[in-house]
């Protein structure tokens, strides 16, 4: 099985939904899956079972098509397992899509995860007589199940059957799994388990439910149960019982979601993406809400769990993080190397996890995870933890893989991401910095609580700045429509606004599929200025700072060679009037605060030039919004 530290087996995350209870299951399985489309698939199935047979729809493609399909040849029944498919083993097809089924389709099984020893597992279960229909690894798992019954003496407890077949078959899995296994000898039943890939159980009343992530839950409750690596669920309508590895009885606590369903929807926008764009003022006030006053007064040592001697025993900051996280992760360095005084390293965490860094036992190790489910940032952090580190999880996600393993949590509190592109989420990572920053330079004497006092006033401002800021999308949409058409762009900065024009092209290219690139503006004449040309658009993040008149400098020279500028400014700056083709204007605030409201336009253009192009917003081709694969 899936063991600590091999989380690299995890994969982008699969939708999975299952219901058992007293209503019509597709209705439930479909609306689910659909609210988990954000995840990106290929293809997608439903099983339910009803008069003692196991019925199965599967398409390729959209949600849709399954829908269309189901219209035709509708299924009844009151209880079953849906999916949503994203390309692993064996390409997009009918016969590759979830849910898989045993040789007499007595059994199905939805799982979403890698199972890395399916080639051998598959040879011994051919060899035994077992017929495979497609090419993934997932339909292993199915006649593993088979087999094990097989060879088990019938009980009166058909139940207790199942779940002893499954966790015999797991024992000889490895890789990372989270699983929904339905038999007709056991109608409304399904048995639930995971490893290294999440899985949540939600609980009804005369009805329970399970699924990969919470939005798939929230329309029909709120109470959800996680299952941690090596659990089991066995639920009915009537009843949810837990067990460990070993097939013992564990009580679990349920937690209370306080989003609602309406949060998971996009509230008549276009798109997930411009939704989430626009709930960025809320999303960074539920990020400071509480965290900011007193100062000093153990808020964030509750929330998270250190202890003051601790924070104050800290003489380094490591940071692991990939994409969006991995650029909040700098801004963050700028801010605790400034402010706190503390020497700040930033890690990809892929690269971090394959070498063999020299780390302090007093640095604090922080995982930066929007999901917390990346796989390498995980990964990253157990190995921090076996080198006697101590680790604090920074995620939008409570009950997530990396929140549990974690010494130490401060959630960003903003609430459900559904687009891949994340934006509210680099907001919450970047006010939840700021706080952490501020309260360490205060704690250990880096910052007079004065000067603190003062910063967090400016914090509480940023909400209303954002807002401000969000005023400038027609503007934005305007550059966007003139721009659309060009193939490649580069975006510069200095200081802590390098990290934000590596946010603006990353953002840029995820959506729009243009070629984007960020550089330090001081790196222009090292390379970059070779690119150069009439049709380059060039992106230059130049609010006030204390490099501005460097960053002046350097789109001179960009623009001397005949670059199109594009450029974001405090307001009331006029020195590029006349210089950049394009000047968008943002509200004053403090240099190291500016990321939180600069990166809005470039959120903005980026999301306006991709809906032009006529892409996928929400969904861009070849990514999922949970990299659970190395």
């Amino acid at each position: 099985m899936g063991r600590a530290g091999r989380a690299s087996y995890n994969q982008p995350m699969c939708g999975i939904v299952g219901y058992a209870g007293g209503r019509q299951a597709v209705p439930i399985l479909l609306d689910g899956l659909k609210r988990l489309e954000y995840r990106g698939y290929d293809s997608a199935g439903v099983a339910v079972l009803a008069d003692g047979k196991i019925g199965l729809k599967r398409s390729v493609g959209k949600l849709a098509n399954l829908d269309a399909l189901l219209a035709l040849t509708p299924m009844s029944g009151f209880m079953g397992l849906g999916h949503t498919r994203w390309a692993t083993h064996g390409g997009p097809s009918e016969v590759n899509a979830h849910p898989h089924v045993d040789c007499a389709g007595d059994l199905a099984v939805i799982h979403n995860g890698i199972i890395e020893n399916h080639a051998e597992l598959k040879a011994d279960l051919s060899a035994a007589g077992h017929v495979f229909k497609s090419a993934t690894d997932t339909e292993v798992l199915s006649h593993l199940i088979e087999e094990a019954l097989k060879h088990q003496e019938p009980s009166a407890a058909r139940e207790a059957d199942l779940t002893a077949a499954i966790r015999q078959a797991l024992m000889k899995v490895r890789g990372a799994y989270a699983l929904g296994v339905i038999w007709n000898q056991v109608p409304g039943t399904i048995v639930a388990a995971k490893s290294d890939s999440p899985l949540v159980i939600g609980l009804g009343i005369g009805e329970n439910f399970m699924a990969s992530d919470v939005p798939a839950l929230l329309k029909h409750t709120r109470s959800v149960v996680y299952l941690e690596d090596g659990e089991f669920a066995v639920m009915s309508g009537e009843r949810c019982s837990f067990l460990d590895r070993q097939g013992r009885a564990v009580e679990k606590a349920a937690t209370l979601i306080e989003w609602d369903d309406a949060a998971a929807e996009k509230a008549g926008y276009n798109h997930f993406m411009l939704k989430e764009i626009y709930e960025q003022p809320r999303a960074l006030e539920n990020t400071l809400r509480g965290r900011l006053l007193p100062l000093n007064r153990g808020v964030l040592e509750r929330e998270s769990g250190m202890t003051t001697e601790y924070l104050r025993a800290i003489t380094g900051v490591h940071i692991v993080a990939c994409g969006t996280s991995w650029h909040a992760g700098i801004v963050g360095k700028y801010l605790l190397e400034r402010y706190a005084g503390l020497g700040t390293q930033v890690e990809t965490a892929s690269e971090f996890r394959y070498r063999k860094p020299v780390l302090s036992p007093s640095t604090l190790v922080i995982a930066l995870s929007q999901s917390g489910e990346t796989a390498d940032t995980l990964a990253a952090a157990r190995l921090a933890q076996q080198a006697g580190l101590k680790v604090l999880a920074i995620s939008n996600t409570i009950g997530s893989a990396i929140s549990r393993s974690a010494d130490y949590n401060l959630p960003t509190r903003c609430g459900p991401e559904c687009g891949v592109a994340s934006t509210k989420a680099f907001a919450g990572q970047l006010g939840t910095l700021a706080l952490l920053t501020m309260h360490l330079a205060s704690l250990r004497g880096a910052l007079q609580e004065i000067t603190a006092l003062e910063w967090a006033a400016q914090l509480l401002t940023l909400p209303e700045l954002l807002r401000q800021t969000l005023g400038l999308n027609e503007e934005v949409r305007d550059i966007a429509r003139a721009f659309a058409a060009s193939e490649h762009f580069l975006y510069i900065g200095r200081g802590v606004n390098y990290p934000t024009a590596l946010e603006g092209a990353l953002k840029l290219k995820e959506i729009s599929y243009i070629h984007a690139e960020g550089f330090p503006a001081g790196e222009m004449k090292h390379g970059p200025l070779a690119l150069i040309d009439p049709n380059l658009p060039i992106v230059a993040v130049a609010t006030q700072s204390e490099t501005f008149e460097k960053t002046l400098s350097n789109i001179e020279e960009a623009r001397a060679r005949g670059a199109r500028i594009i450029a974001l400014v405090t307001r009331g700056e006029r020195r590029l009037n006349g210089k950049a083709e394009r000047v968008l204007e943002l509200p004053p605030v403090g240099e190291f605060l500016s990321p939180l409201l600069n990166a809005v336009p470039l959120q903005l253009l980026a999301y306006h030039i991709a809906d032009f192009r006529g892409c996928d917003v929400d969904q861009p081709r070849n990514l999922a919004k949970s990299v659970t694969v190395e």
